[in-house]
């Protein structure tokens, strides 16, 4: 149920986010199926290591369904490898594939042009595809607006007192989802900019409370 107060708190959050940073330009690939794979990739490091392993991968021309399906799942971890967790990471890929291609014949269109709810439902039948990761794909790569929560998102949010310590993934996207209009660019781009300010201001030790843009609400 929309809350006046939440809603207005987090429309507040949004301002002084991108007021202070500008845009993102959020995601930062040349293709859906980049985007798709980067999602994978970013599980459990962070995105300058993404970066190596997608150049290496872009190097090869494996950036595409069919050259990474045909690819063995070893060799694929080996292209991989700047990423961390490189052997389960190149099976989460393969899995996807191989979802990929026994249901569409490897169409990353076909696939992502469904229905917001059935892909991100599909999604998590994929083993390795967790909630953050399928609603990455969802709002990053089909542009559909869902709204993606992270550990930066719950540290923000924690700290402001909107929510518990305990809380859980789908209570925080509901959060979000229940007070502010359904739009796949602001979610990309409140997403991005929650991400910014919690590397650079609301860190887990020594937050920078008083220079932070999000200070004025505390």
């Amino acid at each position: 149920m929309k809350n006046k107060d939440l809603s207005r708190t987090l429309g507040g959050f949004y301002e002084a986010l991108f007021r202070s940073f500008g845009p993102q330009l959020w995601w930062p690939a040349r293709t859906r199926f980049e985007v798709v794979v980067g999602a994978i990739l970013t599980q459990n490091t962070n995105w300058t290591n993404v970066e190596k392993a997608i150049r290496n991968l872009r190097r090869e021309k494996l950036l595409k369904p069919g050259a990474m399906h045909a690819l063995g799942v070893k060799a694929l971890a080996e292209r991989i490898r700047p990423a961390g967790y490189f052997n389960v990471k190149a099976k989460r890929l393969k899995a996807f594939l191989s979802h990929l291609f026994d249901n569409y014949g490897g169409g990353i269109d076909a696939f992502l042009k469904k229905e917001t709810g059935v892909l991100r439902r599909e999604l998590l039948t994929v083993n390795g595809i967790g909630p953050e990761t399928a609603d990455s794909i969802v709002l990053y790569a089909a542009g559909k607006p869902v709204f993606v929560v992270d550990a930066y998102t719950k540290r923000v949010l924690t700290r402001h007192g909107l929510i518990g310590e305990d809380a859980a993934y789908d209570e925080m996207q509901k959060l979000f989802m229940d007070n502010l209009p359904h739009e796949a660019g602001t979610f990309n781009e409140y997403h991005a900019l929650i991400v910014r300010v919690g590397k650079e201001f609301c860190r887990p030790r020594e937050p920078l409370c008083t220079d932070c843009p999000l200070g004025g609400f505390l």
